[in-house]
């Protein structure tokens, strides 16, 4: 899989692009309340933080290990929010879908399902993979459901984890979507963001 070359994905609701540095002021907006980042793994809630939230995943993405995307709420053209594609394995044909936060007005209007339609559309499309992962800590129970009711299946949990916030270590929830679902998967869950020409 490769990630060298600019990925903008789109359907009508919201659109993909690669996450870049001067991204940092228009995050802002979204970016600084503290209940976004209370289950994630780093925090972006303050100017220090983002900052160095953005660093990071533009770090990965030029080690080939994570491709962060900016979140463009097509309604509006603000700045939504981030998510990414990591722990790529070509050879497995697998990947993991993850890094995700939304600004609070933008939860709970469908901006994140239309990221997931578009994650996975490319994923089991251009990317030719054959399982793609999702996983969040134990205790983020709307991520869980959110999970859920996009027709993902909970897997099980892998006990003390990874590293969080709070020098604790977390449970995480381990959700996947394999090829075979996809296509019921496209004809409901993601049906009205599914227009193909």
């Amino acid at each position: 899989m490769d990630f060298s070359t600019p990925i903008v994905l789109e359907n009508h609701r919201v659109r993909l692009r690669p996450l870049e540095i001067t991204d940092f002021e228009p995050l802002k907006a979204v970016a600084f309340d503290a209940d976004i980042w209370k289950y994630t793994l780093t925090r972006g809630d303050d100017a220090v933080s983002l900052a160095a939230y953005i660093r990071q995943a533009l770090e990965a993405r030029e080690q080939n290990l994570r491709y962060p995307f900016a979140i463009i709420n097509r309604e509006s053209g603000e700045l939504a929010g981030s998510t990414s594609y990591y722990n790529v394995a070509p050879a497995d044909k697998r990947l993991s879908i993850g890094y995700t936060w939304v600004g609070t007005k933008f939860q709970r209007s469908g901006l994140n399902r239309a990221c997931k339609h578009l994650l996975l559309s490319h994923a089991f499309g251009a990317l030719d993979c054959e399982r793609v992962e999702l996983e969040t800590d134990a205790r983020n129970h709307k991520s869980r459901t959110a999970m859920s009711r996009m027709g993902a299946t909970e897997e099980g949990t892998l006990r003390s984890h990874r590293p969080t916030q709070g020098g604790i270590r977390r449970d995480t929830v381990i959700f996947s979507v394999i090829r075979p679902e996809w296509p019921a998967l496209r004809e409901s869950v993601f049906q009205q963001f599914d227009v193909r020409g």
